[in-house]
């Protein structure tokens, strides 16, 4: 068994763990950082690579409650952006320490920002430098962000819950028995995967999503671009339809996020017109038509724009089933550090540059 699977079959309990810190020791602080958001003028949410993804899945728990916020990553907010005085910048890190969030840190600081930092590590630079640390108890994963990444999403979602609605001990309570219902689905989304043909090596791959499984979209994207070492692209199912579906070429490969409210019979005409044009679609949804794709994932039922946090765990399954496939060892990194902590090339040092007028 790959680490990567294992991290991923012991997800169900690190979220009910997190969950219940979050309703329990954690929700002071999600009450404290609640409060200055709704009062701040400027709010950002912030994040690269996975983290990111999960500011993506949080955003429409603001915006539904017509709280806007605005998105960007941590590179392009640092070195793109000037933010305003007394602006609230959430901070998602895993590690607390990549060197995007180092360095706006201190562009936070010189900007008299406030910072709510969400990490799972207590002695990073991240949980020390914000003025308000929610510190997430996740056991790290060994390489792919898996547990990090649902752990962190919860985490992101209760504040967006207390901060617009509220996180109540029903709310958490119907979320620990969508965590409990994954964990009975876990063995037959591996068997439907492990029987299917849609994880096919050398495939193209596009993922389209909408609202809170955008994230999901994004992340499943770098599952394949990490774990698979395959280039794969996601974007919203909307987007996709407006060009995009010009690169259709038989045996493509598809996954699609259905939502459990908004536009389903939309999406699902979208994913029966790419398997009519010969692509082969794979549906991760609540009560989706079992005839809908080629394969074809049900979630356990989950509150309403919540399905964020669990639809990623079915995508999980199948990059590393594919990874196994593929010959691929999804348990290393070739080129990627475990945390990136500089800014130049992909070596994690600095490139010889060539001097000004010399030939190379």
């Amino acid at each position: 068994m790959t680490r990567f699977l294992q991290d991923i079959l012991r997800q169900p309990d690190e979220l009910r763990r997190v969950l219940d810190h979050l309703q329990g020791p954690g929700h002071r602080t999600l009450e404290d950082a609640a409060q200055r958001i709704r009062s701040a003028r400027h709010v950002y949410f912030t994040g690269i690579g996975s983290s990111w993804h999960v500011a993506m899945s949080v955003k429409p728990l603001f915006y539904l409650a017509a709280r806007p916020v605005y998105l960007e990553d941590a590179a392009e907010l640092w070195k793109f952006s000037a933010i305003p005085p007394e602006a609230v910048i959430v901070m998602i890190s895993r590690s607390g320490r990549s060197v995007e969030i180092v360095n706006l840190l201190a562009k936070a600081r010189e900007s008299a920002a406030f910072v709510i930092g969400i990490t799972s590590s207590e002695d990073a630079p991240l949980a020390r430098e914000a003025q308000i640390a929610i510190l997430v108890p996740a056991e790290p994963d060994h390489a792919i962000s898996v547990n990090a990444y649902s752990s962190l999403a919860a985490a992101a979602g209760a504040l967006a819950s207390v901060t617009a609605f509220s996180f109540d001990h029903a709310l958490c309570a119907t979320l620990m028995q969508a965590a409990s219902a994954v964990e009975i689905a876990i063995p037959k989304w591996q068997q439907q995967i492990c029987h299917s043909a849609w994880p096919a090596p050398g495939s193209v791959s596009y993922f389209l999503a909408r609202g809170g499984s955008l994230g999901s979209c994004h992340e499943a994207r770098l599952l394949w671009e990490e774990g698979v070492k395959s280039p794969a692209t996601a974007m919203g199912t909307s987007s996709f339809r407006h060009g995009p579906q010009e690169m259709l070429r038989p045996a493509a490969r598809f996954g699609l996020w259905i939502d459990a409210q908004r536009m389903r019979e939309q999406d699902l005409a979208v994913a029966r017109d790419l398997s009519l044009l010969g692509a082969s679609t794979m549906l991760i949804g609540h009560d989706v038509p079992e005839d809908a794709g080629d394969l074809v994932l049900q979630l356990p039922e989950t509150p309403q724009d919540w399905q964020f946090l669990i639809d990623i765990i079915p995508a999980q399954l199948a990059a590393e089933h594919l990874a196994r496939l593929s010959g691929v060892d999804a348990d290393s990194f070739r080129y990627c550090s475990y945390i990136v902590e500089d800014e130049y090339g992909l070596a994690g040092e600095k490139a010889a540059l060539p001097k000004p007028g010399r030939r190379v």
